[in-house]
């Protein structure tokens, strides 16, 4: 095989203008407008609305390349497109090739008899997608989302690209992924279908290869490279199985359960002796099935990983990036390192976005992040009763799932986020849509699971989320199947309402909060701190989604004195509501078998339900999962005067140690106390202690008090919990004076805190710099000592880290 690489420096100009201007590939024309100063800054202040001129107009991109005798004299030459984004019409030397119309399909056209040494030119021009969406939703329309473009089911592109409740309307234009010349004589590889057989202590690992071309007279080979260095191979024909395999092999386990070894595999095409052709792939050698099991609840929905359990705890993944070709190894190795710093297991690729890049995958392979991936259909109506779509989607699946199947962080195929329950529960279901309705029914429950289990019969098939998988019966119920909760953001119940929720997998629920200060400074000035700004409601994609956080925030906490208190209390709200649904589901182990948080990341710098912003710094909510995802949790159900401990063992091994209670003021006087040993098996849950404090949380003193709960291996305090009487904004604060000592060692800082009387919710930062803190957002009982570390950073000294340390908590928020 003899590539010729078509990326870098390409042209641009809009069509119907003279100027070609520079452009980059992958890139788009957003992106290139940008880095010539031709727009402004999409994500700053409403430029937005400013540069939505840019996605109805129609562009070309060019560029001219030689083509080597070697090249040339090859018998097939083809054109390899992996990404046109989205409505292009290719033409090389004067010569049209060929028209697409999806986004996430890889196209190839023959170009052998077209080329010559020097001076081709390709030329492709991209038409609008805007223009085609709303031309054909005149004609149609279809239900979609309102914050969107209308018109976006019609169009094989990314749904959020036309405006999400937490993106902008920025669908981007061009050439997203590589492009290049694939030249070969006789045959090249088109596919290597890899499976894994286990059996005792041994994997069979299989390779399937598919040619272009004849297989006659040539070889392959399948080699497979374990983490160790040690090889095993074997030839033969390439039109038959080929199989080594691997004895006390080692096992690939998601984050928290072991390590992720990848083995290395390669297939390689031979004529001779003469490598013509080869496929190189990782895998995590591992066992992964859903158990869906009756059980005195209804039917069971847990992951499992060789046989083990796994309690999934993670997020929902959207594109990081409004213009996805600005998502680089580094920026995704950031956010995935940070779930798993957080102990996430899972992230859910939600089908509102698009099939990730390679990179993404190859990442979860090695963070050990398992996969629950979503096909490519969202919120909306889409037309599958037409033959045209369907023969489209059809090269999408097809080609996306070969592309993904091996991963060894692939856990699930679902085939699409929250449709069935627009059919079941949001008012589709009228007489003239019918029709749309009995072709959703026979895509999604026959002919998509009918085209996966062609292509990867290793992975289950799950038709929608949420489902009951019962086809339009109770989608959202919790008998059986996953459910999504947006009845606390979305309807103003109160945090407590989680606990009236018992789902087999809670695969969506969430609270928006603001981003960081340091994050808002990007694209609001600060005459535009103010909650209900122009800017900052350009900035806040949910309908209302600023009133529902105030009206939240007030339940819970007093008025802040001022924009940066509203931003820290935004934060600490979120925080706090997503820890108390997921403390209550890991209660119940045995009921509930995960739950995935809505959302990982965004797009751009907005208020929206993440954890880590668009920049990954952490958010409170983000430290707040590195506890409530922690291995062994506390967790205090709280229902004053009664206050019920306990602790949830998500290990493989039982759990002993003890657990030290008190009741006590804010300022530390201890009014009861216990402590109780505790034993909690492998992967269970197990209430330690329920206490009645009615005979103390009187009407006059219950604002004055705390309680606090340690769980301690050995003489090591493992996690501190802590539960009140009232709600935050009446609990009897007063200033908390915290004393704090900074020093270092080894490059590693280290920060301890004292306080004088309770402190609630305790941030730390350090100003100037984006430091991820060991903790953060944590409450400090009187004369407790907490220690927090970080890296010392890059530049920095001792005393410069002094100088730069910022402490707050709740009582520093409001007016006294």
């Amino acid at each position: 095989m003899e590539l010729l690489d078509l990326t870098g420096a390409w042209q641009f100009a809009q069509v119907g203008k003279k100027e070609w201007m520079p452009a980059n590939v992958p890139g788009g024309v957003h992106t290139d407008l940008l880095a010539l100063e031709r727009i402004p800054d999409p994500f700053v202040g409403d430029n937005e609305l400013k540069v939505a001129w840019v996605a109805k107009e129609d562009w070309q991109y060019r560029r001219s390349f030689d083509a080597s005798p070697s090249l040339l004299s090859r018998q097939q030459v083809w054109l390899v497109a992996d990404g046109l984004d989205t409505l292009a019409r290719v033409t090389l030397n004067g010569r049209e090739l060929g028209e697409t119309d999806n986004m996430y399909r890889q196209y190839r056209w023959d170009v052998k008899k077209l080329l010559k040494p020097s001076g081709n030119e390709l030329v492709i021009t991209f038409f609008s997608t805007v223009n085609l969406a709303l031309d054909r939703q005149a004609k149609r329309p279809l239900a979609g989302v309102s914050q969107a473009i209308p018109g976006g089911p019609h169009v094989r592109k990314a749904p959020c690209q036309f405006g999400w409740d937490w993106g902008p309307q920025l669908p981007p234009i061009g050439i997203w992924k590589d492009i290049r010349l694939e030249a070969y004589d006789h045959a090249r590889i088109a596919d290597v279908h890899l499976r894994q057989q286990h059996t005792g202590k041994s994997v069979s690992i299989t390779a399937n290869i598919k040619l272009d071309g004849t297989a006659a007279g040539l070889l392959a080979q399948l080699r497979v490279t374990t983490p160790n260095g040690e090889v095993f191979q074997v030839s033969g024909d390439p039109t038959s199985k080929l199989e080594v395999t691997i004895l006390n092999p080692q096992l690939w386990w998601p984050n928290g359960y072991g390590q992720q070894p990848l083995y290395q595999v390669q297939v390689l095409l031979q004529k001779g002796t003469e490598v013509i052709d080869d496929k190189r792939s990782r895998l995590g050698l591992r066992t992964v099935e859903l158990i869906q099991k009756p059980d005195q609840w209804g039917k069971s929905f847990t992951f499992a990983v060789n046989g083990v359990k796994i309690w999934a705890k993670g997020a929902n993944w959207i594109p990081a990036d409004s213009f996805p070709t600005r998502n680089h190894r580094a920026s995704l190795e950031g956010l995935i390192r940070s779930a798993t710093q957080a102990h996430q297991n899972m992230l859910r690729v939600w089908g509102g976005g698009f099939y990730e890049d390679e990179t993404f995958y190859d990442l979860c392979d090695e963070y050990g992040v398992l996969i629950w991936q979503d096909f490519i259909f969202s919120c909306s109506i889409y037309p599958l009763e037409d033959a045209a779509f369907l023969a489209n989607l059809e090269v999408e699946v097809a080609q996306n799932v070969a592309r993904l199947r091996h991963h060894a962080s692939l856990a699930l195929w679902c085939g699409n986020n929250e449709m069935e329950q627009g059919w079941a529960e949001w008012g589709w279901n009228k007489p003239e849509l019918f029709t749309l309705r009995d072709a959703y029914h026979q895509f999604f429950h026959k002919i998509l699971p009918a085209w996966v289990a062609n292509s990867d019969p290793d992975h289950t098939y799950w038709p929608s989320s949420p489902s009951s998988d019962i086809p339009f019966e109770d989608p959202n119920g919790q008998v059986q199947g996953d459910a999504h909760y947006w009845e606390v953001w979305h309807r103003g119940k109160p945090f407590t309402a989680y606990r009236d929720q018992f789902p087999r997998f809670m695969s969506e629920f969430g609270f928006q909060a603001l981003p960081p200060i340091e994050t808002i400074a990007t694209y609001a000035e600060p005459k535009d701190w103010n909650m209900t700004s122009y800017i900052m409601e350009r900035h806040q994609k949910n309908d209302h989604g600023n009133v529902y956080m105030v009206s939240q925030l007030l339940d819970t906490f007093q008025l802040p004195k001022d924009f940066d208190s509203l931003v820290y209390l935004s934060m600490v709200l979120q925080a706090e509501g997503i820890r108390y649904g997921v403390e209550h589901w890991r209660r119940f182990p045995e009921r509930v078998s995960g739950t995935i948080y809505w959302q990982l990341n965004d797009c751009w710098p907005v208020a929206s339900w993440s954890s880590l912003d668009y920049f990954g710094r952490w958010k409170a909510l983000h430290y707040a999962a590195k506890r409530f995802y922690a291995p062994l949790l506390l967790s205090i159900e709280d229902a004053p005067p009664f206050q019920k401990v306990s602790v949830t063992n998500d290990a493989t091994s039982e759990f002993a140690g003890k657990v030290e209670w008190s009741l006590q003021t804010l300022a530390g006087k201890i009014l009861k106390s216990g402590n109780e040993s505790v034993k909690v098996a492998a992967q269970s849950h197990k209430r330690v202690v329920e206490l009645d404090f009615s005979s103390f949380a009187t009407q006059e003193n219950k604002r004055d008090l705390v309680f606090v709960a340690r769980l301690f291996q050995g003489s090591n305090c493992i996690a501190t919990q802590t539960a009140f009487f009232v709600a935050t904004k009446h609990i009897q604060l007063s200033s908390p004076e915290i004393q704090t000592i900074v020093s270092e060692s080894k490059g590693l800082l280290q920060v301890e805190l004292k306080a004088a009387t309770l402190a609630r919710l305790v941030e730390c930062k350090f100003e100037g710099v984006d430091a991820v803190l060991s903790d953060n957002y944590f409450d400090l009982p009187a004369g407790q000592i907490a220690v927090i570390t970080t890296r010392m950073p890059a530049g920095w000294d001792l005393e410069k880290a002094r100088v730069a340390l910022r402490v707050r908590s709740v009582y520093d928020s409001y007016d006294h």
